[in-house]
């Protein structure tokens, strides 16, 4: 099986190539230069690994939540490799990636992922790990930092860019249940396009892939249910 993934929901901009079992990746932390290094990126794996993008079985991609500009950057080229190949995408959680880097790096497997949405706000999920890869135990969801939803259970561990960006409130949120104080953990990282392979991989054998006209970005803000506390 072969599978080509794209991240550009963050700072952070990758691809990541598929190849039975071998994973190769091209990472870059490149603030809005997304949109000129990420085909190029693409090409450098394809090309290394001596595969034509017609060879691929599926592509992959993070589909937020994250910046609008990265998350849109995203969805525009696996759609438009899609509908020029006519392959099969599956659109993998920003959220979810975070978590998968962080099993796969330090073996957590409870894992709370919160990315800096501005306006004093985080996109927050969190996801357990039990089979080598994660599943949300929560929703994903855009909200201040002190009225972030909670799962159950104690010692998890904190990852994402709204860890830094709202610390006290999220501290105080979440002391209850952290597996330790939150300036002992190291919280810096960014979903990552082999993160997202492992993810994708599992989804496509659950016959969880879409057309190109449904590989669509994530925005969560977009989502009229949600709604402030007042």
């Amino acid at each position: 099986m072969k599978l080509l993934a794209i991240d550009t929901a963050t700072e952070a901009c990758s691809a990541a190539l598929y190849i039975d079992g071998e994973i190769t990746e091209c990472y870059q932390v490149a603030p809005r230069q997304h949109a000129d290094i990420i085909l190029p990126m693409c090409n450098q794996l394809l090309e290394q690994a001596d595969v034509k993008l017609n060879d691929i079985d599926c592509l992959a991609f993070g589909r937020g939540p994250g910046a609008f500009t990265g998350v849109r950057i995203a969805a525009g080229v696996i759609q438009g490799l899609a509908f020029a190949t006519d392959l099969p995408v599956v659109p993998v959680s920003t959220l979810a990636a975070m978590a998968q880097g962080q099993w796969h790096m330090h073996g957590h497997h409870k894992i709370l992922t919160a990315i800096d949405a501005r306006i004093n706000e985080v996109y927050w999920s969190a996801f357990e790990c039990n089979d080598e890869a994660v599943t949300p135990v929560i929703d994903e969801q855009v909200c201040a930092a002190n009225d972030v939803n909670l799962p159950t259970g104690s010692d998890w561990i904190a990852v994402g860019s709204g860890w830094e960006t709202y610390a006290n409130d999220l501290q105080a949120r979440t002391a209850a249940i952290l597996k330790e104080p939150l300036k002992n953990m190291q919280t810096s990282s960014f979903p990552r396009a082999q993160d997202i392979i492992t993810l994708a991989v599992r989804a496509f054998k659950n016959n969880e892939a879409v057309p190109a006209e449904q590989a669509l970005p994530v925005y969560l803000r977009d989502n009229v249910a949600h709604k402030k506390k007042t």
